[in-house]
């Protein structure tokens, strides 16, 4: 059984003081808590429902963590969804690192100040979906290990290396040379434009885009064409997630052997 103040140390972990305070975060349903641990999460301890938990109990009971068994009653308590899952997951944060050196033939996604939750979550799984295996993240983006974050990875987080710093103190610090792509509305249009597979690609801000800070070391201004291109009558802009979504496709395709890159 659990006691009060278990209870309270884990649903704590909702709230971003307590989380950076303990080091630890929250992952919840079977398939992510899955995909964490194995991936490059430490585990530091699992709650789980028993009776309901027969198809990945084997997997569960195999990955060495400590497990605690819990009612549905006590899972209602300490989860952070509506509808509680039968698995829940308190995790270690990743060791803070420095940002990488980027290699001249990798795709690195840089977000400029994303606060969403679901779409940073759902851009961290646009990344691993499209073979990009590092995004950087200003430090004013929602923290990684809000919940709604790491749900809305669907378990990306295990498999994409996401960094926090100074965005702009790090594009001064990268090798010349390194095209680093921006979505700017009077940019040049993506299908247009010549793209590289190597690079830095920049996902600005929900509602205003690139902050300037960040747009001075921007070397090529792309924009997603709405359709028809000329004249109105569509929407004034995309989701951040889906415009993420349409540039890495496209970066992609190009990339893609005998196919048309026009």
């Amino acid at each position: 059984m659990l006691s009060k103040n278990r209870i309270n140390s884990i649903v704590s972990l909702q709230n971003k003081k307590q989380r950076d305070l303990q080091r630890m975060f929250i992952a919840e349903g079977s398939k992510l808590v899955l995909d964490l641990l194995s991936g490059h999460f430490a585990v530091h301890e699992l709650f789980v429902i028993y009776a309901k938990t027969d198809d990945i109990r084997a997997k569960l009971y195999g990955s060495k963590a400590m497990i605690t068994e819990v009612t549905e009653a006590e899972m209602s308590r300490i989860t952070a969804l509506s509808s509680p899952s039968p698995v829940l997951a308190v995790m270690e944060m990743a060791k803070t690192t420095s940002p990488p050196v980027v290699s001249p033939d990798k795709l690195v996604l840089a977000l400029d100040d994303i606060r969403d939750p679901g779409n940073m979550g759902t851009i961290i799984r646009v990344a691993d979906w499209f073979g990009i295996s590092t995004v950087i993240c200003s430090e004013t983006c929602v923290d990684l290990y809000n919940p709604k974050v790491v749900q809305a990875t669907m378990g990306s987080v295990a498999r994409v290396r996401v960094i926090s710093t100074d965005l702009p103190a790090w594009l001064s610090g990268l090798p010349a040379g390194i095209r680093i792509y921006g979505t700017f509305a009077e940019g040049e249009n993506m299908y247009e434009k010549d793209l590289q597979q190597s690079g830095i690609i920049i996902i600005g801000n929900e509602a205003k885009g690139i902050s300037a800070a960040v747009a001075d070391f921007v070397t090529d201004k792309i924009a997603i064409p709405a359709f028809p291109v000329s004249g109105s009558g569509h929407a004034e802009s995309l989701n951040a997630s889906v415009a993420t979504a349409v540039i890495c496709a496209e970066f992609r395709r190009r990339s893609l052997p005998g196919k048309d890159k026009s």
